[in-house]
């Protein structure tokens, strides 16, 4: 079933739940640029994903979502400019754009020509979302708990709002490049870099058709412990 052609509608697909989970991928090549996504849209997927669990159900989440050109144009920017910091600092193998197999996934080449793909087009996907929320301070140096307990109330969120784009036919991307040019994100979206923490920049478009395979994953008999490790 194919969403409505009407920008400001978003049919949700005949899916199952488990269809829902095995088939929402981070969409990058298949992101329609061309489409219109409503507003209206997102605040819905948005909705649905305010109802995820989050620690003592303080919601301290808020989300930035860019439609404006110029904006979306320096966030696409800084990206770019993160991405040559990562590359430094990963060293003469790096992960993006390279053919490095760390063991687990026979498509890494293909993983990392996507990544360059979207990094090149950022600025024109229809609107990008940008979650942050709310810390005791800065992160960096927080124990083990506190870093847990805050990042876990914001993650599921943002995979559910995932999750309800592709059951509406749309798609988006976890990219957490941003983060290495966090603070001149936060600047340029008026986000108090000193209370708030960004959890990455997430691309939203409708995708170019709407089948999506499971992935490529291990088999469970290879992670699951019972009782000891």
């Amino acid at each position: 079933m194919s969403p409505s052609t009407d920008p400001s509608s978003a049919e949700v697909l005949n899916l199952t739940v488990d269809e829902v989970l095995t088939t929402t991928r981070n969409v990058r090549k298949r992101l329609d640029l061309s489409r219109p996504v409503a507003r209206s849209v997102i605040e819905e997927c948005l909705e649905l994903a305010l109802q995820a669990p989050n620690g003592s159900n303080n919601q301290g989440w808020e989300w930035v979502v860019v439609e404006d050109p110029k904006i979306k144009s320096d966030i696409a920017e800084l990206q770019r400019q993160a991405l040559e910091m990562f590359l430094s600092a990963a060293g003469p193998n790096p992960s993006v754009g390279t053919a490095v197999d760390v063991g687990r996934n026979q498509r890494m080449a293909q993983i990392g020509d996507s990544v360059l793909y979207l990094l090149e087009r950022m600025q024109d996907v229809p609107a990008l979302v940008v979650p942050a929320f709310l810390t005791p301070g800065r992160l960096e140096g927080a124990n083990t708990f506190h870093q847990a307990s805050t990042w876990g109330s914001i993650l599921q969120a943002v995979w559910s709002f995932m999750l309800a784009l592709r059951s509406r036919g749309l798609g988006s991307a976890w990219t957490t490049l941003q983060l290495w040019k966090e603070r001149e994100t936060a600047d340029l979206l008026g986000i108090p870099y000193d209370n708030y923490t960004i959890a990455g920049v997430f691309p939203v478009a409708y995708t170019i058709g709407t089948e999506f395979k499971p992935a490529q994953r291990r088999p469970v008999q290879e992670v699951l412990h019972w009782d000891t490790w």
